[in-house]
């Protein structure tokens, strides 16, 4: 069954309102968005443990007896000078993890090598091939994996009949059979990879700590370097800001400033970002998207190296090679999008979406589909897969809306694919070609019958309703205490029906739109609300008229003075 689409719909929930006759202080407005935020301990959220109060034993009791066999096996390994490998995923996340880990086993004194696949030639995760490569070249005495491992049972089983140990660290939808062949696993899906690997490496640290002379450089490391790591591999994964990964996060952007390493300096000065504050939305939007660019289009142990390089001019070069290919992939994006969203028009003339959106194309690049199926769920609400060939196989990506569980939902049709895995919201897959077609047929059968026309409705959700008068300098300083702000504590957002005071296009490409708005029938001093992406929206303004905003605050410094503006969407 296909329901009907209009690009126009959408549901818009507050889940509170105060009204002007209401008389709300600051405190009142606060306390009405923590409550329906269900935040039950407030003071732990406002002031989470610092990550070196928290230790990994804390996720599981049983982690402490699996510890120590890995502990006792990395000494047997460092008196007999044998390699550990440190196998990473090729993401920021696996990226950022894989640089944490190595290098404390590094500076430990451990032979460390780490190992990232080539997403093309061996894709994701452990292969037959990355460990056939990884036994000729290191002989390793052990091989640690960092964000990936635990839907991987045949090829740990593959690795130990070479007689190569597995220790898996990992954040990922476990799978109802885990790789019972590893030495030890280590599965905390309420971090992310490099937070695993934060709390694994630590806990190393700590038991090798007295046998080495960098014991002080290690230490600082935790509380600055690999803490920024740590919180950078969270926010990129998109992991919620809850509980350990938003102690995690709170610490490492504060750690930001006393970063040492030249790889992340490089990257905060060629972005134009300098000394500024980091925030979630420097990692998100600046950093992560740079670390992840090598990775999409080649091979991504160039960007490893930069995290884990002191060497300054390294740095440079690395880090302008970075923004080279993270260029490309931009361009690369921006035109595969088009070209899907025309598939979209061409198989349903926008009137009758399927309800999953499934397409195909050998153009595309492996290293990009993720974020075209990104751009096609976020446009048109619709859970979304999209397919290319890769190496004799057809690599997929898929995102989905909050109705499906796209991991859970790809595994009850795991009879077409090779493997899978992924999160709640994101998945990859590989299939062979001669599976395609029934798998598309079989994937739009499964979406038809779990997704209801209320379930592709997209739905805003906004924390509360309220007279434009209410936001104020004093309500926003008071929000900033719940940053940093994330997945699973976004911004707090306000709807508003205010007058249209002025409007007038700006940016280089006149893209954005400026607004001027007040209270309606009020002769309050209007505010600047910031509409990007919106100028095509401008013709349909008229002053004096009442329009419907959703907005968040910020604030703008000038000449000393610091003043209010929202970043708006005109519903």
């Amino acid at each position: 069954m296909m329901h009907r689409y209009t690009m126009s719909r959408m549901k818009i929930n507050w889940r509170a309102e105060i009204k002007e006759t209401d008389n709300p202080t600051t405190k009142t407005i606060t306390d009405l968005i923590i409550t329906r935020r269900k935040i039950t301990d407030l003071q732990a959220f406002l002031h989470p443990p610092a990550p070196d109060t928290i230790c990994l034993t804390d996720f599981r009791r049983g982690y402490q007896k699996k510890m120590a066999v890995v502990i006792k096996l990395l000494q047997e390994i460092k008196e007999n000078r044998r390699t550990v490998v440190v196998y990473t995923d090729y993401d920021a996340d696996g990226l950022t993890g894989g640089a944490i880990l190595w290098e404390t086993l590094h500076l430990l004194g451990f032979k460390a090598m780490p190992y990232v696949p080539h997403r093309k030639k061996e894709g994701y995760g452990f292969s037959v091939n990355a460990i056939d490569t990884i036994k000729r070249r290191f002989d390793p005495a052990l091989i640690i994996s960092v964000d990936h491992g635990i839907t991987a049972k045949e090829k740990v089983s593959y690795a130990k009949k070479l007689g190569i140990p597995i220790v898996i660290t990992d954040h990922h939808l476990a799978p109802k059979q885990l790789p019972d062949d590893a030495l030890a696993i280590f599965h905390i899906p309420a971090l992310s990879g490099a937070g695993v690997a934060y709390f694994f490496a630590k806990e190393i640290f700590n038991h090798f700590s007295s046998s080495t002379d960098n014991q002080s450089l290690i230490a600082d490391n935790f509380n600055t370097d690999y803490l920024a790591l740590a919180a950078t591999g969270i926010v990129a994964d998109m992991v919620p800001l809850i509980g350990p990964a938003r102690s995690l996060v709170k610490y490492g952007l504060l750690a930001y400033p006393q970063v040492k390493r030249p790889g992340l300096r490089q990257i905060l000065r060629q972005a134009g970002i300098g000394d500024k504050p980091v925030t979630p939305y420097e990692i998100g939007f600046i950093i992560a998207p740079r670390i992840n660019a090598v990775g999409r289009l080649e091979h991504a142990i160039d960007a490893l190296r930069l995290l884990c390089t002191h060497d300054a001019q390294r740095a440079h070069r690395l880090t302008a090679h970075l923004n080279e290919k993270n260029a490309d992939r931009q361009a690369m994006v921006t035109k595969a999008v088009e070209e899907a969203k025309q598939l979209v028009i061409r198989d349903s003339q926008l009137v009758n979406l399927p309800e999953i959106i499934i397409l195909r194309s050998e153009k595309w690049h492996e290293g990009i589909i993720g974020l075209i199926a990104s751009k096609i769920c976020e446009t048109y609400f619709r859970p979304t897969i999209v397919i290319t060939k890769s190496d004799g196989h057809y690599k997929g990506s898929a995102r989905s809306i909050p109705a499906l569980h796209i991991t859970d939902f790809l595994r009850e049709l795991k009879q077409y694919l090779v493997d899978v895995g992924g999160h709640k919201q994101a998945a990859g897959f590989t299939i062979d070609e001669k599976q395609l077609t029934d798998f598309v047929k079989a994937a739009e059968k499964k979406a038809g019958q779990m997704l209801k026309a209320n379930d592709l409705e997209p739905v805003i959700e906004v924390d509360m309703k309220l007279p434009l008068k209410l936001v104020t300098l004093q309500l926003f300083n008071s929000l900033t205490q719940f940053e940093p702000f994330g997945i699973g504590n976004p911004r707090p957002t306000f709807y508003s029906e205010v007058e249209l005071v002025d409007a007038k296009v700006f940016g280089k490409t006149n893209a954005h739109l400026k607004l001027l708005v007040k209270d309606p029938h009020s002769r309050a001093k209007p505010m600047e609300m910031i509409a990007f992406k919106q100028a095509n929206k401008f013709n349909q303004l008229a002053r004096n008229e009442v329009i419907k905003l959703i907005y968040s605050v910020e604030t703008n410094q000038w000449m000393n003075k610091q003043t209010l503006r929202g970043v708006a969407t005109i519903y």
